[in-house]
């Protein structure tokens, strides 16, 4: 799986990042940043649920 950010969308709000710390992280500009854009096979389901919650629904699936 590989996990890909709309930043035109992304409020940086952090849900993300509440489901999957070691995949999301926000940068020193306040911005979203993905660890891992290839996710590991531990944190899939953890993504998974990101993309589903996130509020402005700026993260997505590639490929």
């Amino acid at each position: 799986m590989e996990v890909a950010v709309d930043r035109s969308l992304c409020e940086a709000n952090e849900v993300c990042i509440g489901f999957a710390p070691a995949v999301f992280e926000l940068d020193e500009d306040e911005e979203l940043r993905i660890i891992h854009s290839s996710v590991p096979e531990s944190e899939v389901e953890r993504v998974s649920q990101a993309i589903a919650a996130c509020p402005k629904n700026a993260l997505f699936t590639v490929g």
